[in-house]
């Protein structure tokens, strides 16, 4: 017997299958997408099988040395879609099927990740045993059940437990347990409105593969989604729930245990790799029927999958920065209409190009315009920041200060939004007007003074902030911009009574600091929530009644076709977290943008209003969902080289896409990441059949080049 394996080098000129002898001891074991472990050169490496045959056209094979797994670890369906994904990324079809995969599962040497197992008595014959008062008292313990835990046992000292297993009054043995425990909590199930009614009737009845659930902030889209899932374990069916960043959404995780109790599995990387491990061994082995996660857990292996549910759908943490650059939407539909299954995008404000699908009928438009409460939605108020200035104190204006001291003393509670973390967004020189760069990348340092540092966001460098500027060694640096660090130490100038809490990735980097942090604000051991987007989703806070926005204006200043969206999104997601249960809302937007369109109708919760206009602005510029995009990437540690490569690309892409606009070559937005030098071009196209043949031949041609590397991007999202 001959095994054809794919083994875990992820470069593509490795990107084959190799054949190699199955010993006669292990032809038993064998079977499509296990892995095995093979002699590869000098070095052993792990792979997956994908082929079985009797013959082959190599001469000399080498025998495989173990098969590592009892149960097949990619399925046909996944080994299926793998090869889609390489096909629609480019990407080398190994780094695929690993992206599918927890690490306890990749095919990889270094892997090992051990099962946790705890001690478990039983009680044996007790026939001629002599026993003392003490060990009576033990025994006594096993009278309602015929198996305890040590933690049952735990007011028990081991040596006890020790003599009894030694005079076989007690058998112990070991016993695998999962690292993961799941609330037990009581069933709770709410009463659907007629409006969500009609929303899972008619996402059940319609002939559509895709639903597009288009619902305002508080309507109840989880309500309805947790609904469509009883209905379809009903029918005996599973579900796959992707959420846009699941350590975000404690209380979501704890809507659906209130539901289907353990029935969950988790799959996101606030988990440790054990957990991980644990989690997806018992989606394998079919112990759960709904998997709730993040972007990757698109590939959860259930079978008899009938429904995959996208939370958020607009969030750009669906698609993959990295190879395979995939987008978990796109992967959603693509194994739907394979299995038959179902796909339910959600949000408040879809993505243009999903809503414009919706509109054409290409997808089912499903529409819920009121909040389950039947409350309006809060209302909005502009302060024209141009007008505060001189008058504001710090970055507050003063109606935003007399409303946050209104809504305290009445004993409610407010949130604040400032997308932007850190003490101050970049420090700069006053006297030869330098700012202070990373020295491994194209950006300014954000400044974070709880640690007195200066921080790359991009690569993790971080130097010690002092006043002397490294370009001229005069004493004249100043911290300038503004981060939620700084905002938080303004409340607390301006408001010192008020508890203030603040959320973003520094305050919620430890496992389990985030859940910490709602809970708190849950429990109103704080006043104020002040956060970076992580407090404009998935939060569902009944006594927060004032929503401040500190500057509208972030996300416009991005250098992206796609700011105007983002503006708008962020400003209607934030704007929901008000008002949700019986008090009224209020929310205040801060800008110096007070006419411009996106925050106009955020102020009015118009999307239509913004949909419209904004896909003038598309057409007019030929972005999507008028024209396609691909995003080429050519990098090198030699500037020089990646120019000369990048126009190299260039002349390719001219050449043989006659249909395509092409735009560069030209530096990245940022040029220099981790000392390593960017180019990009990017194209756009409606109708081109050979595209994917022509970057395909690039790939190629780049693959064993070490001193550039060449990344191929469709339909990016960060430009």
């Amino acid at each position: 017997m001959i095994v054809g394996v794919l083994v875990e080098i992820t470069n593509k000129s490795v990107d084959r299958i190799f054949d190699y002898i199955v010993p006669k001891d292990l032809e038993k074991e064998i079977a499509i997408g296990k892995r095995v472990e093979v002699p590869f050169g000098s070095r052993i490496l792990v792979g997956f099988i994908l082929e079985i045959k009797q013959t082959s056209d190599t001469d000399k094979l080498k025998e495989i040395i173990k098969v590592l797994d009892k149960e097949v670890i990619l399925t046909e369906e996944l080994l299926n879609l793998g090869k889609y994904l390489q096909k629609t990324t480019l990407a080398s079809l190994i780094s695929c099927y690993q992206v599918m995969l927890p690490k306890g599962y990749k095919a990889s040497i270094k892997n090992n990740i051990n099962k946790k197992y705890r001690k478990v008595y039983y009680l044996s014959d007790l026939t001629d045993k002599k026993i003392t008062p003490r060990q009576k008292e033990v025994i006594e313990l096993f009278k309602e059940k015929d198996r305890l835990s040590r933690d049952d046992l735990k007011d028990i000292s081991i040596s006890i437990l020790n003599t009894l297993v030694k005079n076989k009054v007690l058998e112990v043995k070991k016993e695998e347990v999962y690292r993961l425990d799941y609330a037990k909590t009581e069933k709770k199930i709410k009463e659907l409105t007629p409006l969500q009614k009609n929303a899972v009737t008619n996402i059940l009845n319609t002939e559509k593969t895709v639903s597009l659930l288009y619902g305002v902030t508080g309507s109840g889209k989880t309500e309805v989604y947790m609904e469509l899932i009883d209905k379809y374990l009903k029918k005996g069916l599973k579900s796959i729930v992707l959420v846009p960043e699941i350590s975000l959404t404690p209380q979501l995780i704890k809507r659906f245990e209130e539901r289907f109790k353990d029935n969950i599995a988790l799959l996101h990387s606030a988990l440790s790799d054990g957990e991980k491990y644990d989690e997806y061994r018992r989606i394998v082995k079919g112990e759960v029927d709904i998997v709730i996660g993040a972007r990757s857990a698109v590939f959860a292996p259930l079978k008899n999958l009938g429904l995959i549910i996208i939370d958020e759908c607009h969030s750009d943490s669906y698609k993959q920065d990295n190879s395979p650059k995939y987008n978990a939407k796109d992967v959603a539909i693509k194994r739907a209409s394979d299995l038959g299954a179902k796909v339910v995008l959600g949000s408040a404000t879809p993505m243009l190009e999903e809503y414009a699908r919706g509109l054409k009928n290409v997808f089912n438009l499903v529409t819920l315009d009121r909040r389950v409460n039947g409350k309006e939605l809060p209302k909005v108020e502009l302060i024209d920041m141009n007008k505060e200035v001189g008058k504001s104190k710090g970055h507050f204006s003063q109606p935003l200060i007399d409303e946050i001291n209104k809504t305290i003393e009445r004993g409610e509670q407010v949130i604040l939004l400032l997308n932007r973390r850190g003490y101050s967004s970049f420090v700069t020189c006053s006297n030869c007007g330098e700012s202070v760069k990373c020295p491994n990348c194209d950006i300014t340092l954000t400044y974070h003074k709880s640690s007195n540092i200066l921080r790359c966001h991009y690569c993790g460098y971080a130097t010690k902030y002092v006043v002397t500027c490294p370009n001229c060694h005069k004493d004249s640096l100043k911290d300038l911009g503004v981060g939620t660090e700084k905002i938080e130490e303004e409340l607390k100038m301006i408001l010192p009574k008020a508890r203030v809490l603040r959320m973003d990735i520094d305050t919620t980097s430890r496992k389990g600091a985030h859940k910490k942090i709602v809970d708190a604000f849950s429990k109103k051991e704080a006043d104020i929530l002040l956060g970076t987007q992580m407090v404009a989703k998935g939060l569902d806070f009944p006594n927060v009644t004032l929503v401040g926005v500190i500057n509208a204006d972030t996300s416009l200043m991005l250098p992206d076709f796609r700011s105007s969206e983002k503006t708008f999104d962020l400003l209607n997601q934030v704007s929901g977290r008000a008002g949700r249960s019986e008090k009224s809302g209020k929310v205040i937007f801060q800008t110096f943008n007070p006419d411009n369109y996106a925050i106009k109708c955020a102020k009015e919760n118009d999307y239509k209003s913004f949909y419209k206009e904004e896909m003038k602005n598309r057409k007019l510029m030929k972005y999507p969902p008028y024209y396609y995009l691909v995003l080429i990437n050519v990098s090198s540690k030699d500037s020089k080289l990646a120019l000369i490569e990048s126009k190299k690309c260039e002349k390719v892409c001219h050449k043989y896409l006659d249909k395509t606009i092409i735009l560069g070559s030209s530096p990245a937005t940022i040029f220099k990441k981790q000392n390593i030098y960017h180019y990009q071009l990017i194209l756009k196209y409606q109708y081109q059949d050979n595209i994917h043949e022509v970057l395909e031949k690039l790939v190629e041609y780049y693959a064993t080049n070490n001193k550039v590397n060449l990344e191929v991007d469709f339909n990016p999202i960060h430009m």
